[in-house]
Formats: C-alpha cells, sequence, structure tokens
C-alpha cells in the first residue's frame, strides 16, 4: 500500500504542480513555472496560504488586475512555444470574472494557461453567500460558470478526491498541442482549506509527451500530387508554424520549392522578411504582393492557420476558379476549413515529409519567381516611403515611429501589440528579422494586452528588449501592470502612441459611413457631439506615476534618441509620443483587401448610403469555397 500524505486541497494542487513537466524533442520544460495572484475571501486561505507554504517550489508573482494576469501569463506561454505557462489564481466574485477575458483571448489563440478561481462554498453554511449568483432555478451555478465556453476545460473540484483526475485533465489539455487554450480549475473556498489524505504518487514527478503526430500516407500522397500539378502555390503560415518550431523546414521547404510564403499576424516571422520568398502579410492587412498573388493562386497550402476573416478578405481574396486549398494542421477542426485537403500533422514533420516526397522533382516556373520577386522589391519601396521623415524636426507619423524602430533593432528585440490600428500597420510594414520576433495578438485583438504579455514575454526571454507598442485607448484600458514591471525589474518597453482616440475604430467608422461617431477623445461641443478641444490627458505624467520612466518625444530626432536610450535601459522604460495626423488612422498604404464590416441597408445620412453602395459591390465577391 502507498504512503499517504496529509495536505489541505491548495497544498496538494500547488505541490503537484510544481512537479508537473512537458517534453518534446527530448527537451524537458517545467509546464506551470510559476502562479500569479490576488488574493480575496475566496482564495486567501487556500491557494494563498498554499503558495505561502510552497516558497521556491512554486513561485508567486503579484498582479495587479485579474485579466492582466491572464494576458501575462500568455505571453510568457506564447514565448515559450506553448511548452511552458504560468497558474492564475483570484478570489470568487468579481476576481474570477475578470478572467473571463484573458480566457477567451487564451483559447481563440490555442494557448495554455491554468485558472485557478476560488468559487462559492460547497457545502452551503450559510445561503447566499458574499459574492455568490443566485439563481432561482440552479443552485450549482456561481459566477465561474461564464469561463464555461471560453475553457478547452473546467472542472469544479467540489471534494477533495476530485483534485486528482481534474488536475491530470487539466495537464492533458495543457500539453495537448491540438487541444490547448485556458483550463479553470474552480475551487470552492471551504474545499481549498480542507484537508486529504492524498497518495504519494500524486506528487510524483510527471512528464507530458508533446507529440509529433505524423500525416496519413494516403492524404500526403494526395497532398504531393496537388503539389505536383500546381502552378501558381501559395504558402499560407499561420501561428502553427511557430507553436511547432517549424520555421527550418518552412525555409528549407520554400529555397527548394520557390514557392512564396504569405504569413497571418500569428504566422508573420516565420520566414524572415529578406527570404526571397518571403512576400509579407496577406489578408485585409496584408501587403499588395501577398494579395494579387492569392488572387490568382490555384493552390494554396494553409499551414497552421485557422483561416480567420481577416485572412481570407471575408471570403473575397481567393478568386482563381480553380483554386483549391491543402491544409496543415495538427487540429482537425482547422485542417477541414476551406473544404481543403487535409493533412492533420504536427506542421515541422508534415513539412519534412511533404519535402521528401516532392524529392526534387517540383520547383516554380522561373517567370512566378520572378513575378513575386519583382513585386516585393517595389512593396519595399512603399515601405520605405511610409517609414520615411523628410524632416526629422516635425512631429512623426505613427508608421514614422514604427521606421524609427525599424532602424535600431536586431533579431533580439520582441514586439508586442494587440489592436488599435497598429496591427494593420505592423503586417503590411515591419520586417521581422527573426522566428519570434513579431508578437501581434490578433486572435481576439484583445486591447490592454500589450504591457502585461511584454511582462510575460520578457520573463521567458530575459536579457532580450521586449517592445509593447501601446495607443492611448489601449493604454487607458489597462496600464496598471506597469507597476508589477516595475517591482519584479522586468525592463519592458513602452511605446505610448497619443493620437487622441479610437483612431482605428475611427478609420473603420468613416469607411462605413459612421462620421467617426464617438471615437474621438475630446470634449463635448454645444451641439452635444465629442467634436470640441482634445482633452487634456497626460499619459506619460500617467505611465511615470505608476513607477515608468518616461521619455517624451516631440519629433522625430527625438523619436529616435529616446527609442534608443529606452532600449539600453535596465529598468521599465516609456517613450511617450503624439504622433500626426490625429483624426486619420495612421497614414500607412491602404488595405490592399476588404473587410466584412456590414453597413446599414437604409439610412439618410449620405454617407451611410454611399458606403452601402461600395459593401454592395464588395461582398458581390464572396465565394463558398466547396
Amino acid at each position: 500500500m502507498s504512503s499517504t500524505r496529509r495536505l489541505t486541497v491548495a497544498q496538494a494542487l500547488v505541490a503537484f504542480l510544481a512537479r508537473q513537466y512537458s517534453e518534446r524533442d527530448g527537451r524537458r520544460h517545467r509546464l506551470i513555472n510559476a502562479t500569479w495572484g490576488i488574493f480575496g475571501h475566496g482564495n486567501v486561505a487556500g491557494l494563498g496560504q498554499a503558495l505561502l507554504e510552497s516558497g521556491t517550489d512554486m513561485p508567486y508573482i503579484q498582479g495587479r488586475n485579474e485579466q492582466a494576469m491572464v494576458h501575462a501569463a500568455v505571453g510568457y506561454a506564447r514565448q515559450s512555444r506553448r511548452l511552458s505557462t504560468h497558474a492564475v489564481t483570484t478570489s470568487i466574485g468579481p476576481g474570477a470574472t475578470n478572467l473571463v477575458t484573458g480566457a477567451a483571448l487564451a483559447t481563440i489563440n490555442r494557448l495554455p494557461v491554468l485558472l485557478l478561481p476560488g468559487d462559492m462554498f460547497a457545502t452551503r453554511p450559510a445561503d447566499p453567500v458574499l459574492q455568490q449568483l443566485e439563481l432561482p432555478y440552479a443552485g450549482d451555478v456561481s459566477v465561474n460558470d461564464a469561463l464555461r465556453p471560453v475553457s478547452r476545460y473546467f472542472d469544479r473540484v467540489t471534494r477533495p478526491e476530485m483534485l486528482i483526475p481534474a488536475a491530470l485533465q487539466a495537464m492533458r489539455v495543457l500539453a495537448d498541442p491540438a487541444d490547448t487554450g485556458a483550463v479553470t480549475l474552480a475551487l470552492p473556498q471551504d474545499v481549498q482549506a480542507e484537508a486529504y489524505d492524498w497518495p504519494e504518487d500524486f506528487f510524483a514527478e510527471r512528464v507530458w509527451k508533446v507529440s509529433r503526430p505524423r500525416p496519413d500516407l494516403d492524404a500526403l500522397e494526395a497532398a504531393r500530387r496537388a503539389l505536383a500539378s500546381a502552378r501558381r502555390p501559395l504558402i499560407v503560415a499561420g501561428g502553427g508554424v511557430h507553436h511547432s518550431e517549424a520555421e527550418e523546414a518552412l525555409r528549407s521547404f520554400a529555397g527548394a520549392t520557390g514557392i512564396p510564403v504569405a504569413s497571418t499576424q500569428a504566422g508573420k516571422g516565420s520566414l524572415p522578411h529578406d527570404h526571397p520568398c518571403d512576400v509579407g502579410g496577406i489578408g485585409h492587412t496584408g501587403t499588395a504582393t501577398a494579395d494579387e498573388l492569392a488572387r490568382t493562386a490555384d493552390l494554396v497550402i494553409g499551414i497552421g492557420t485557422r483561416w480567420s476573416d481577416f485572412t481570407t478578405a471575408s471570403a473575397t481574396l481567393f478568386q482563381n476558379p480553380a483554386v483549391r486549398f491543402l491544409n496543415i494542421n495538427i487540429t482537425a477542426f482547422d485542417a477541414h476549413k476551406m473544404a481543403g485537403l487535409s493533412l492533420i500533422s504536427d506542421a515541422r514533420t508534415a513539412l519534412d515529409e511533404l519535402a521528401a516526397a516532392l524529392g526534387t522533382r517540383f520547383r516554380v516556373e522561373p517567370a512566378y519567381a520572378t513575378e513575386y520577386g519583382d513585386d516585393k522589391e517595389r512593396w519595399e519601396h512603399r515601405v520605405d516611403a511610409a517609414y520615411e521623415a523628410e524632416d526629422p524636426d516635425t512631429r512623426p507619423t505613427q508608421p514614422q515611429v514604427l521606421g524609427a524602430l525599424d532602424a535600431l533593432v536586431t533579431g533580439d528585440d520582441i514586439l508586442i501589440n494587440a489592436a488599435g490600428s497598429l496591427p494593420g500597420d505592423l503586417h503590411k510594414l515591419w520586417r521581422a528579422r527573426s522566428a519570434d520576433q513579431y508578437h501581434v495578438e490578433y486572435g481576439y485583438s484583445c486591447m490592454g494586452y500589450e504591457i502585461p504579455a511584454a511582462i510575460g514575454v520578457g520573463m521567458a526571454a530575459p536579457g532580450r528588449p521586449v517592445w509593447a507598442l501601446v495607443g492611448d485607448g489601449t493604454y487607458l484600458m489597462n496600464p496598471t501592470e506597469i507597476v508589477t514591471a516595475v517591482q519584479e525589474n522586468v525592463p519592458i518597453k513602452v511605446i505610448i502612441l497619443q493620437n487622441h482616440g479610437y483612431a482605428s475604430i475611427g478609420g473603420l467608422s468613416e469607411s462605413v459611413g459612421g462620421e467617426r461617431f464617438g471615437t474621438a477623445y475630446r470634449h463635448r461641443s454645444a451641439d452635444g457631439t465629442y467634436t470640441g478641444a482634445p482633452l487634456p490627458v497626460d499619459l506619460a505624467a500617467n505611465a511615470a506615476s505608476l513607477g515608468l520612466r518616461v521619455i517624451r518625444a516631440k519629433t522625430v530626432r527625438d523619436l529616435r534618441e529616446a527609442l534608443a536610450e529606452a532600449r539600453e535601459a535596465d529598468v521599465p522604460t516609456g517613450v511617450y509620443v503624439e504622433t500626426e495626423t490625429a483624426d486619420t488612422v495612421s497614414g500607412a498604404p491602404p488595405a490592399q483587401a476588404w473587410w466584412d464590416v456590414p453597413v446599414a441597408e437604409t439610412a439618410t445620412r449620405p454617407s451611410a448610403v454611399k458606403a452601402r453602395e461600395e459593401y454592395d459591390r464588395q461582398v458581390s465577391a464572396r465565394r463558398r469555397h466547396l
């Protein structure tokens, strides 16, 4: 009979988590490397006490906002190629429901994070207790049930012995490359503190193998035949390339075949920008080069992409009547999209085996390679023009901010962004120098992600310059984790761009007949609209009050000096700049492909009527790929 150890549920869970590992390609990683937490009555005497008692076995990180803690954990997980992540514990009530946005982001982006919210009393000593949600038709529902639809796995541990199967299932999902995302173990506050005799085997080191599934041989042969007959093939690299560490395999495959490689937001950097086959971002925020290739491609090879509407230009991009899709994806759900030929496999393994099956018998026609090479060169000239500042003593545009940063960084630097007009500018313009330099969260495009995610990335990649690029709208959503960066001395670099409003949505509003309604940060005018003077908000002073060292830059010249100083700083540092063209989106090249945002079918204002006419014209190009 095995021996037992008497611990509380919380103590047992912390001890269990400290001994879980992932392993891929013979390299082992600690699966849960730390726990973020904000304590309240729902977890302070349970998980709080257990983390205190665990000491260095389970490092603890103090957060300021529950949603932001999840973002930081997700940033850490993405930088760790999904092989390691963090846990997040909160109290019951508002602390728990604040997790929902972060959980949605993690699950949508297929990134692992473990959520440990406190829950209502399992024993119901009083009914209701503080922060208990009462539903007349169900006594077993708490606010944590809001996490069910945004979690890949959810369980509520209402008895100590339930923890063993629940914890094992949680680790299985976190380490599963095809099924990962947010995992929630809801922990009633009385159960957390309850003692139980745990089998010692529960605390033994456990290694979760992250496999590289091979493609079915018949499907591999079908893929080879499809590729061998293609005349204008195009690869679309998604986030799965990075998750699989398939960048070198893709570089080899593209180099051998000459197939051009476009990238989604999550896949950008799969090839370095100067690789001859890299044609930049694809879709609504893509380059003219990639989008023109997509319109005429006869075979589109999606690698690790879930084919979002931005990538497909809302199903209007791939216009060749003969176009077919080959989807290489570890997740069957994604592999079958676009009515594609499915190669359900690890991306790196599939590329290696497809290359072996092709041998040296396939390479695109020289004229095709020349065509996209020339187009790529022309696009690079447009990038140079957007980056260039003729007068360095003027206020910069947003692309000129990116140009100043582009001139400074190396492959060591990591850029983080998620929302506003910056994702579009970055996808079109940024020249990724390394596989993990470009970190734009665009599955959920969550305002407030950048600063906490930068902390997580900085923890996963110590010693590397990590830049959080935020507009004023995003900054106002969630700046408080600056305090955590200062407390933990994670020397993130925060670029705050002030353009006095929701500039991205303002531009979108204008394009769909909304006339920028409700998107500017301005005083009300006499007619009640927000068209008065800009608000006298000083975001630099606000950031400084949270402990960030802030450098103000008024001109392009100032900006270059400030960025260089920030890059060398060994403490969290911000660069504040007010950008030119505050009433436009950015000044970057316009969208090269459409995006479906429905426009009012009936309206009295001319702007909306005109926008609807354009909408009807664009939507007529939509295709169902069958």
